[in-house]
């Protein structure tokens, strides 16, 4: 009996990641993907001012990641957008979004019951291309750990990760949103997926790949629907992280101490100013003469 369960969930297993991603789930990843670019702040401003500008950044959007694996692994940047289904199904998506009359695709594709559901889809995407893009670099470079974590890193999270370049096209600038200085889940949740498939794909991890990709999309499809239901930005990795950090790489709280103790002495010394300069010996010279001349008048 259980080994016919195991055997079923291995053949759903199989089924699951052998399923075709275009076109509905990649609309549910363009469409999602759009609707947080429409979200940041001038965007709808640019798109009426410079709809081909707007057009830009909705392809960075939708097609980052690929554009930074290739440029990681010594491919074209712009080998993907040969894919014309893709790229007129991310335009006919980005259309709808910004320039649908009276908004009604945007207000239907973001009531939070169907966004749910995109968002699900999207995370199939996004595990899918973890995986794939840790095969790519596997195929070459075949002992080429970092390459395979870093290729599949930027297949999951590349569109964060060219925030920064997306948002010049914007013409903002706000490099105090590096996604590198202060990790989003979705970049967080990547790079610890991408090590998964790394050692799956090794050799290390005794299993099996359909396997890895049903359990590991189960787990982000849980946690972002959970977050965008909630409106939650706090990572479900956080209670680990708490925990592990500090033993591994240090306390903040100690830096963040002796800056408040550094800053309450500089006030301190602040509220009592240091005593005025010793006079020199020609001023109290000069002041001893002017108390003679005043005594003998």
């Amino acid at each position: 009996m259980e080994l016919a369960g195991a055997l079923q969930l291995g053949e759903l297993a199989a089924a699951f990641a052998a399923l075709p991603l275009f076109p509905l789930f990649d609309t549910a990843y363009f469409i999602v993907s759009l609707l947080y670019l429409k979200y940041e702040p001038g965007a709808v401003e640019m798109s009426r001012k410079s709809p081909f500008a707007s057009w830009l950044c909705a392809m960075l959007h939708c097609f980052g990641s690929y554009i930074l694996a290739d440029l990681l692994l010594g491919e074209s940047p712009i080998d993907y957008l040969s894919n014309n289904s893709s790229v007129i199904l991310a335009t006919a998506v980005w259309y709808l979004i910004f320039f649908c009359p009276m908004n009604l695709f945007y207000k239907c594709v973001s009531f939070l019951p169907m966004k749910l559901i995109f968002v699900a889809m999207k995370e199939v995407v996004r595990v899918r291309k973890i995986a794939a893009g840790v095969h790519h670099a596997h195929h070459r470079y075949h002992h080429g750990w970092f390459v395979m974590m870093a290729t599949g890193w930027v297949k999951g999270s590349g569109v964060a990760l060219m925030s920064n370049f997306e948002q010049l096209l914007r013409g903002v600038w706000k490099p105090e949103t590096n996604e590198i200085l202060l990790m989003s889940f979705p970049t967080k949740a990547s790079l610890y997926g991408t090590v998964l498939f790394t050692l799956q794909q090794t050799r290390w991890l005794p299993v099996s790949e359909a396997n890895l990709i049903f359990f590991f999309t189960m787990f982000m499809i849980v946690c972002k629907v959970f977050m965008t239901a909630t409106h939650s930005h706090a990572s479900p990795f956080a209670p680990v992280e708490s925990f592990i950090c500090p033993v591994f790489f240090g306390s903040v709280s100690s830096g963040r101490t002796s800056h408040h103790q550094d800053q309450h002495g500089a006030s301190h010394e602040v509220s009592h100013p240091p005593p005025p300069p010793a006079k020199s010996k020609e001023e109290l010279n000069e002041g001893t003469r002017k108390r003679k001349a005043k005594k003998a008048e």
